[in-house]
């Protein structure tokens, strides 16, 4: 037995620490060091995307299924060319050209969703595959080196794993609550990419055989100076939005708020009674029609965006109080120093999930709820199930009113199930929109873009609201009623344990609002 097992270590040794000269100080911290930087490119990847693809479940199941084939591709990759190439050797370049390409990240995905939409897809996940794929090579080239025995095989695989591991965690938990709240998605990616180039060059310092870390520093450079001229800025970036705010070239004081590429408020500064979306006055007309006139509110509002209409209830209806809760801190300030959004009486924002904020309410506590939150083009899952609008139905007073905003398109899948889910949970309810869209014209296909929804204990006053929409010169109908259980056609409530509705939705026009 034992000349097997000293020919098997001495096979080992050839690869030993001391002739390669990786210290267990240097493993660690390398491996540590990339597998915490795959994370940062995943998340911030996600960040990067949303404003051409939307931040929808499709878009962080394709982002996440990427980094999992690079991580495996580059572990697997990785130990097939250690085992044929010196390890030591592949260390500087695989730290280097990853650094360098996610530095380039930025401005090259900007440049193509600009100028090349249709390559979009391609070029994103090869952005984050390539880097990826180079970064997870580093812990089993790693490993190789740090292999002196068989005896100790599952200490040091194990050991490094672990590391790695502990890595992506942390990589993870420091990008999503630190360096996204603080730090713009293109300086993450530049300063990553920095210094991973750095630990290049202080590998190939230690070995004295890499000598591309110049080369790779003024692609850093260069992408960086980009970055800085490339499409698709924003103004702002916060925790989970790009944010433009829109001048309109018609109308001094007229503001629009763009979250990721879409329009998300219009806000007239001077005069918070001017409502340029179509929705927005839908919504008005309904509770105008149904509460008598300068008649004071209590209301509760599911998402802030540009706070368009708790300023109009508060100019229409002195004395109303508005309670909004909005998920984003980072538009709430946007609201302050680019919205005019002073002290206004009555308008009292949370930072808070929606969902949260309801359970936070006391029960018979509000006439009015409005529910306008998005993620990208749909509404947050959580918030359009039964349970959701059970706890908003308990909060309205015996009389109240619930009014939504809802986008889609196409057959208007998702439409149709918040609507059941709805007529589950309140006695009446009333679909607003294009009559295309509603079922008035049964011959049209519908084309879709925003519906708003109405819902309450009470019987809705569809005269005065019909009324009303048309004092807005919305051009839009009301369907209720059995019109309304055919437009439904049979479409499946939306509960906690089933509410697909990033399945449900269809592709949506670039130009579609929300706030």
């Amino acid at each position: 037995m034992s000349p097997v097992t000293g020919s098997s270590s001495s096979a080992v040794a050839e690869g030993a620490p001391g002739s390669h000269g990786l210290g267990p100080r240097t493993a660690v911290v390398l491996v540590f060091g990339s597998s915490a930087a795959v994370l940062v490119v995943e998340i911030v990847a996600l960040r990067l995307l949303a404003p051409y693809l939307g931040l929808t479940l499709e878009t962080s199941t394709m982002v996440i299924g990427i980094a999992l084939t690079a991580i495996a591709v580059g572990s697997w990759m990785g130990g097939r060319i250690a085992d044929q190439v010196d390890p030591r050797r592949l260390l500087g370049p695989a730290l280097g050209v990853s650094g360098a390409i996610v530095a380039l990240t930025p401005a090259v995905l900007r440049s193509t969703a600009e100028w090349a939409p249709v390559a979009l897809l391609l070029i994103a996940s090869l952005t984050i595959l390539v880097p990826g794929a180079l970064l997870s090579a580093v812990t089993p080239i790693v490993t190789k080196l740090r292999l002196t025995s068989l005896a100790e095989t599952g200490t040091v695989v194990g050991r490094l794993s672990g590391v790695g591991t502990v890595g992506a965690i942390v990589g993870t938990v420091l990008t999503g609550f630190v360096l996204v709240s603080r730090l713009p998605v293109s300086g993450i990616l530049i300063g990553l990419g920095t210094l991973l180039v750095l630990g290049s060059a202080l590998v190939g310092w230690r070995r004295r055989g890499w000598s591309g870390t110049p080369a790779l520093t003024l692609v850093v450079v260069a992408g960086g100076l980009a970055t800085s001229v490339a499409p698709g800025g924003c103004d702002t970036e916060t925790k989970y939005h790009c944010v433009r705010v829109v001048a309109d070239p018609d109308r001094a004081s007229g503001r629009t708020l763009v979250l990721d590429g879409l329009r998300h408020s219009y806000v007239d500064i001077d005069d918070p009674t001017f409502l340029e979306f179509e929705y927005v006055r839908a919504i008005a007309s309904v509770v105008d029609a149904a509460f008598p006139e300068d008649e004071p509110l209590s209301a509760y509002h599911v998402g802030g965006g540009g706070l368009t209409f708790p300023r109009y209830l508060a100019a229409t209806r002195p004395g109303t109080r508005s309670l909004v809760s909005e998920i984003d801190d980072g538009v709430v300030r946007v609201n302050r120093e680019r919205l005019g959004l002073g002290s206004q009486a009555g308008i009292d924002v949370r930072v808070e999930d929606g969902r949260l904020g309801l359970r936070r309410l006391d029960a018979d506590s509000r006439d009015l709820v409005v529910g306008d939150a998005f993620g990208g083009v749909s509404v947050p899952w959580h918030l359009t199930t039964v349970e959701a609008l059970t706890d908003i139905r308990r909060v309205l007073h015996d009389g109240g009113l619930y009014v939504a905003n809802l986008i889609d398109h196409g057959d208007l899948a998702f439409a149709r199930a918040e609507v059941a889910t709805l007529t589950e949970t309140f006695a009446h309810v009333a679909l607003i929109g294009e009559p295309t869209d509603i079922g008035l014209d049964p011959t049209a296909t519908p084309v879709g873009g925003n519906l708003v929804v109405v819902a309450s204990d009470r019987p809705v006053d569809l005269r005065a609201t019909q009324a009303a929409l048309g004092t807005r010169r919305t051009g839009w109908g009301i369907t209720t009623g059995d019109d309304l259980v055919s437009w439904i056609d049979g479409a499946r409530p939306l509960t906690d344990d089933y509410a697909p509705v990033d399945q449900l939705l269809q592709p949506s026009s670039p130009d579609s609002s929300g706030e």
